[in-house]
């Protein structure tokens, strides 16, 4: 810095200055002693163009030209020159010597700083200046920052202190749509803790209920500098790495020895009182807690009362066991499945003669519930299935081939069926003396169709042809809303989700509502804002059916084992 005497005349107040957009400044106080004394105290300037502008000692330079106005002389004054690149020594001349002085505008404090780190200066750098905390640095900056509306909004008292900073949260095109509203004589524009709530849509989730590491977080994290958290932005990409986290904690819980792990329905409060402490050992389950702020509580070794008095046996007759897990499909959910794996199956029995011909002869020989011969009832207990089966592709293949077999036989009302078991001989006869004019394909048919009425739903024979003809159920079935009312278990839901969306998707979606998640799967069949899976179908409803969670809960699948195991003992006996 050099030291020298510049005439007042070349002197004016730089823009580096950080009052020097002000108007013209009270110098009542100094003005007597320039008068008599002169200006003791350096000013400092910097060389810009044709003149120096002022960066320190506005005030003082206002009254030196005071004084030449009055005496009509030309002064100079005492200023020490910065050299060229000093910028952000300059502002935090100005800074310095103002905050010693008259206190600046709120504003004009805040740009002063957001100056500083435009010429290079770091927040750490600026606290260190000024000997104010880095945190005080950062929300200057950050008030800096804010739309030049905003600020006057502030300025002129029409919004308060605990919005300006809420605001400091919003994106710049946050800040524009908030403008709108406020603009607004119809709006209601949100202010203070209801601001905040309002820029993060409503969720307010903190980081300090992450069960993940925010190192390896990629979204955007919302930092209050006038509080004592950090929000997440983006609460659906939130709760996708907190169901991943969740997920990692249920697997490892079950390495460590716990059967049964559930999950609640986000939100839902888990009443202790209403379970019994149990440790792991005697079967004791892990239930795990969501809340919507996004906080996750594991309670560890509960069951409910009813589970626990089965534990003790306390039950009459009833001997305690070892804890199990619910079965993964409901009764009439089992009969769902059951009824229209029974229908697509003897749908195909038709297509194949042979097969029907010794079927027929197993149950001449055998027997079976039906062999009267009664064609099977097909009874449900929800009349949502019934019209469900009625609707089905499958009850459409047979209703067209029992209308061409009755014709055949000359039967009239194909809609009774084939069999009617009146005990008329004489009808039998009639049918009898018929049959022996057809050839051996048309009396094949028609015994392959008696067959396929007389099938009995439920039973292990269903299974033993679907493993025999490969009915190709996918072409005769499709997901409908009986079948989602149906679906109730998360568990099994879930893994449907990652079944047609894959594991990712499940594990996002793991803590929604079973509502939420079989949403999820009709939009990935229908095609919604992704590749349709029109031919996705549900293990069950697979030509061999497999289960998601335990074959004992799951009728189709248990059915198919002992089916299975029929047909590998019956080939042995044979050889």
């Amino acid at each position: 810095m050099k030291l020298q005497h510049i005439p007042v005349d070349q002197l004016k107040v730089s823009k580096l200055n950080m009052r020097h957009e002000r108007r013209k400044p009270d110098i009542s106080d100094i003005l007597p002693s320039i008068r008599e004394r002169g200006v003791r105290q350096t000013l400092l300037v910097r060389k810009e163009g044709d003149h120096y502008g002022v960066v320190a000692g506005r005030r003082r330079l206002f009254a030196l030209k005071q004084v030449a106005k009055e005496t009509g002389k030309s002064l100079t004054a005492p200023c020490g020159v910065l050299g060229p690149g000093d910028d952000a020594e300059a502002i935090e001349d100005s800074l310095l010597e103002n905050i010693a002085r008259l206190p600046p505008g709120e504003f004009q404090q805040y740009d002063a700083f957001a100056r500083l780190v435009q010429a290079g200066k770091s927040a750490e750098d600026i606290a260190a200046t000024f000997g104010v905390t880095e945190l005080k640095v950062r929300r200057v900056l950050a008030l800096a920052n804010l739309s030049p509306d905003i600020k006057r909004l502030y300025e002129d008292d029409k919004i308060d202190a605990g919005t300006l900073r809420a605001l400091t949260l919003a994106t710049p095109d946050q800040q524009e749509s908030w403008l709108k509203l406020f603009a607004d004589p119809n709006e209601h524009a949100p202010r203070g803790e209801r601001l905040k709530a309002w820029l993060t849509g409503g969720a307010r989730i903190f980081t300090k209920a992450a069960l993940f590491d925010l190192a390896a977080y990629d979204g955007h994290i919302l930092t209050d500098l006038f509080g004592d958290s950090a929000i997440f932005a983006d609460p659906d990409l939130f709760w996708s790495c907190q169901n991943a986290a969740i997920t990692e904690r249920i697997e490892a819980y079950k390495a460590a020895g716990w059967q049964v792990v559930e999950i609640l329905e986000r939100g839902a409060f888990f009443s202790s009182w209403e379970y019994v402490k149990l440790p792991k050992a005697k079967g004791g389950r892990i239930y795990v807690e969501t809340r919507h702020d996004g906080t996750v509580t594991f309670h560890e070794g509960y069951v409910s009362q009813k589970e626990a008095k089965r534990l003790e046996g306390t039950v009459k007759g009833e001997k305690a066991s070892a804890p199990s897990e619910k079965p993964e499909m409901s009764g009439p959910l089992g009969e769902y499945v059951t009824l229209h794996r029974h229908a697509a199956i003897r749908a195909r029995l038709p297509g194949h003669p042979g097969v029907a011909l010794r079927l027929t002869v197993a149950h001449l020989v055998i027997g079976s519930a039906l062999w009267r011969i009664d064609a099977d009832p097909q009874r449900t207990r929800k009349q949502a299935t019934a019209d469900s089966l009625a609707a089905s592709e499958g009850e459409r293949l047979m209703q067209e081939e029992t209308a061409h077999v009755c014709a055949m036989i000359g039967f009239e009302n194909p809609e009774r069926g084939l069999m009617r078991q009146n005990g008329d001989g004489w009808t039998t006869a009639r049918v009898f003396a018929r049959l022996l004019d057809m050839n051996d394909s048309d009396v094949l048919r028609i015994l392959a169709l008696a067959m396929a009425e007389s099938l009995e739903a439920g039973s292990p024979m269903v299974e033993a042809l679907a493993q025999t003809i490969e009915p190709d159920l996918a072409a005769l079935w499709t997901p409908d809303e009986a079948f989602f009312d149906l679906l109730r278990d998360k568990r099994v839901i879930n893994a449907m989700v990652a079944d047609i969306a894959g594991d990712a998707a499940a594990k996002a979606c793991l803590t929604e509502t079973g509502k939420a998640q079989k949403q999820i799967i009709r939009n990935r069949i229908d095609g919604k804002r992704c590749e349709a899976s029109p031919d996705w179908r549900p293990r069950w409803m697979t030509d061999i059916p497999t289960a998601y969670l335990a074959a004992n809960g799951c009728p189709p699948v248990a059915t198919a084992e002992k089916a299975r195991s029929a047909i590998t003992e019956g080939k042995k006996a044979v050889a």
